[in-house]
């Protein structure tokens, strides 16, 4: 059985799915694709070649297992894109919550059953179908939940809206004891440079009381206002839109003391590395090419 414990984003790992990069099957077409990044790839003809992606998900496991996590796999799919494990589910406190994901996703999930298996099954969760969510969205932050959404009415028009507020309401009712804080996300089907298609795409705690921010990712100003402040402004780090671009808050915590980042976020990881946390460096630049990096392919299953 696994004892799933998850209060935060960065207390010290213990256990985790890594997404899959094999098998993966054909490149998408352009009416197939989910978000602006992957569209614009596409389009170029710099879409990202399997086992590119393969070497950069292998490298995160080589820094996984150097640190002594267990790291769990999905089953592989053949023809399938297993990548991000976040988007499929996520676990707070001692709870699996399974994703009500895009419905051309769903057996990424019968993929980890073999894990969800392992939890007590009064401790697997499943919203209503109405309630739409996705892991990227959802930060636990010790008292608080973190939840990226998109409230405006045309939200059915975005294919990059994933969360919607009656999963806000579903996780305020599940935990009562936590404060559950949304927060507005912009949206473009088509604009990468001006879509967060999730929280994580614009917003991470990192090491024991810092943040990496974006504020044009915030629909609200005073939302990405109360963030800042909430974490203090010396303890913010605010990326650029080019930053944001290329995932830079999507980076992932194994501890407060060590993450694992991107090789090219240059300027970022010098910010970490003076705030005295150690960062474990991959080349990841292909799978982010699918709008997606390291937290978005990580499922944290315990942390201290």
């Amino acid at each position: 059985m696994l004892s799933l414990h998850i209060t935060n984003e960065t207390n010290r790992l213990k256990a985790v799915v890594l997404g899959l990069a094999r098998n993966i099957g054909d490149q998408p077409s352009i009416e197939d694709t989910y978000d602006p990044k992957s569209l614009e790839h596409l389009k170029a003809g710099t879409y990202p070649e399997e086992q590119d992606m393969v070497k950069e998900i292998k490298a995160v496991e080589e820094v996984l297992k150097k640190h002594q996590v267990e790291v769990y796999r999905p089953k592989v799919i053949e023809n399938y894109n297993q990548i991000f494990s976040r988007d499929i589910g996520f676990v707070i406190e001692d709870k699996f919550i399974i994703a009500n994901i895009l419905p051309d996703r769903e057996r990424e999930i019968e993929a980890i059953q073999h894990i969800i298996d392992l939890v007590p099954k009064e401790n697997v969760i499943r919203f209503p179908e109405e309630a739409h969510v996705e892991g990227g969205d959802v930060m636990p932050h010790g008292d608080y939940i973190f939840v990226g959404t998109y409230r405006g009415e045309d939200y059915p028009d975005f294919i990059t809206a994933r969360t919607n507020t009656q999963a806000v309401k579903a996780l305020a009712e599940l935990f009562p004891n936590k404060t559950v804080k949304s927060f507005n996300l912009r949206k473009s089907n088509t604009d990468a440079k001006n879509n967060a298609l999730h929280l994580d795409c614009c917003f991470q705690p990192v090491g024991k009381d810092k943040a990496i921010i974006h504020k044009n990712g915030f629909l609200e100003e005073e939302e990405y206002e109360w963030l800042v402040n909430y974490f203090g402004k010396e303890n913010v780090f605010e990326i650029t839109k080019e930053e944001m671009y290329h995932m830079n808050s999507n980076i992932f915590s194994i501890s407060p003391e060590v993450v694992i980042s991107e090789k090219n976020f240059t300027r970022l990881n010098a910010w970490l590395r003076e705030n005295g946390i150690t960062v474990e460096e991959v080349p990841y630049a292909e799978i982010a090419k699918q709008e997606g990096l390291l937290r978005c392919s990580t499922l944290p299953l315990i942390r201290e």
